[in-house]
């Protein structure tokens, strides 16, 4: 980057930041609507809601409420949903059966939403930590060892069974070693060509997932255990650009960084050295430490939010999976 060499007072930096209209042209990032993918949490029955209490304001939805704030999200203009189930205990097994069972929560979620909303975009989460009774993402041998090959033939037929329901876009987020490579091979072979895939390529072991664990469900299962041996080092970061290589390799359409603030380091490396459609997601932990801010006055809401979102933008993600979603979406359809 070459700075051009001048002096004050000829040139004052201020100068352009008196006046708003000067500040709006010369805005290198903005945030729009078409920025938002909005994460949801399912659940079995009917009229049922469920609050999530380590994050305020969201909610477990049944399939019929589901239907209904998905349509409040088309009018609002957001493209984009990701589906995150909670599976009843007694449909969990060592073998995660119920990941791709057709008649599963999440295949008849996309059945109803594609039916209802053919316009809005629906993504589903391609991982067994919801199916599994230990709350791990694949299936493990008896020292607790995540088996690669073993688990990504059952996120095959997850990633089968979404798309044969109708999924726009299957999101692997078990960070298992040549499964888009698989995932690929099999939506080909079964006709799911634009069946686009959004790898969660650089995805870390974080402490910032405890929120979402407890929404699915799956905090109770994993009892205290880690997922070390399959997610990413916190302390890494070219480790990152090599998963994301392999995975557009493989046959990714996107790829995602999780979590998101902490690592957007991460996100703008992969967007300016590889180029590629990149994601991030503002996780459960991120989200909860805003709304204690917020909920005890020591942030203003609508300004800490914008700007979080804003920085995704500025750090180079092309799109933000976000709790924040449905509200941003409104302040700026009020800001319009």
């Amino acid at each position: 980057m070459n700075i051009i060499t001048s002096a004050f007072p000829q040139r004052r930096m201020r100068r352009m930041r008196k006046h708003e209209f000067s500040r709006r042209l010369m805005s290198e990032n903005q945030l729009t609507v078409n920025d938002l993918i909005y994460p949801m949490f399912i659940l079995e029955g009917e009229q049922r809601v469920e609050k999530v209490a380590s994050m305020p304001g969201v909610e477990r939805l049944s399939i019929d409420l589901l239907l209904k704030e998905a349509a409040e999200l088309v009018e609002l203009g957001i493209p984009l949903i990701a589906l995150f189930p909670v599976t009843p205990a007694d449909k969990k097994s060592l073998m995660a059966e119920e990941a791709y069972n057709p008649d599963g929560l999440v295949q008849r979620a996309v059945r109803e939403l594609k039916k209802a909303f053919p316009q809005l975009g629906v993504m589903t989460d391609v991982a067994l930590d919801p199916f599994t009774t230990h709350g791990q993402d694949g299936i493990i041998d008896d020292t607790g060892y995540i088996l690669n090959d073993i688990t990504t033939d059952i996120l095959v037929k997850q990633a089968l069974s979404h798309a044969e329901a109708g999924a726009d876009i299957v999101a692997p987020s078990d960070m298992m070693d040549g499964r888009i490579g698989e995932i690929r091979k099999a939506l080909e072979a079964a006709g799911h060509v634009n069946t686009q895939i959004m790898a969660y390529s650089a995805k870390y072991s974080s402490n910032y997932y405890g929120p979402f664990r407890d929404a699915v469900g799956s905090a109770g299962n994993l009892k205290g255990g880690n997922k070390h041996s399959y997610q990413m080092d916190p302390a890494n970061s070219d480790e990152a650009l090599h998963e994301v290589a392999l995975d557009i390799q493989e046959g990714a359409d996107m790829v995602m960084v999780k979590p998101g603030m902490p690592y957007l380091d991460i996100v703008h490396r992969v967007k300016t050295e590889l180029a590629v459609p990149t994601f991030a997601y503002q996780v459960s932990g991120e989200y909860a430490m805003h709304m204690a801010a917020i909920q005890n006055g020591w942030l203003a809401e609508k300004a800490i939010v914008m700007e979080s979102l804003l920085c995704f933008k500025r750090a180079g993600a092309d799109g933000i999976l976000t709790y924040f979603a449905k509200t941003a979406a409104q302040w700026l359809k009020e800001d319009k």
